[in-house]
């Protein structure tokens, strides 16, 4: 069983900077997708960047609308998912979650099967 835990969340001013944080533990797949997703009051959950692990080589996706300000990384460990999300605009305000799925999948439209609790993000105008 994966398990997510999410971090880094908070309040900030358009413009500004946040780091989240996805820790994972209880996995040991060469082949998996760990994903972002967000998902505003009244709105769908929505993808925002992942990474598909395929026998060590690695592709991230980003979705349109955080292409070139959001950037998703993991620890050298593996253990540890980040999302640096710079330059935030008010819509970027929304409940953060990392997800995870085991096996070779596209993985922006994966159906993730471990998620964490979230982290939530407020971007003030």
């Amino acid at each position: 069983q994966v398990q997510l835990v999410e971090s880094g969340g908070g309040s900030v001013q358009a413009g500004g900077s946040l780091r989240l944080s996805c820790a994972a533990s209880g996995y040991t797949y060469s082949n998996y997708c760990m994903g972002w997703f967000r998902q505003a009051p009244g709105k769908e959950r929505e993808v925002v960047a992942s990474i598909t692990i395929y026998f060590g080589s690695r592709n991230t996706y980003y979705a349109a609308s955080v292409k070139g300000r959001f950037t998703t990384s993991q620890s050298n460990a593996k253990n540890t998912l980040y999302l640096q999300m710079n330059r935030l605009h008010p819509e970027d305000t929304a409940m953060y979650y990392c997800a995870f799925r085991s096996g070779s999948w596209y993985c922006p439209s994966a159906d993730y099967t471990s998620w964490g609790q979230g982290t939530q993000v407020t971007i003030s105008s």
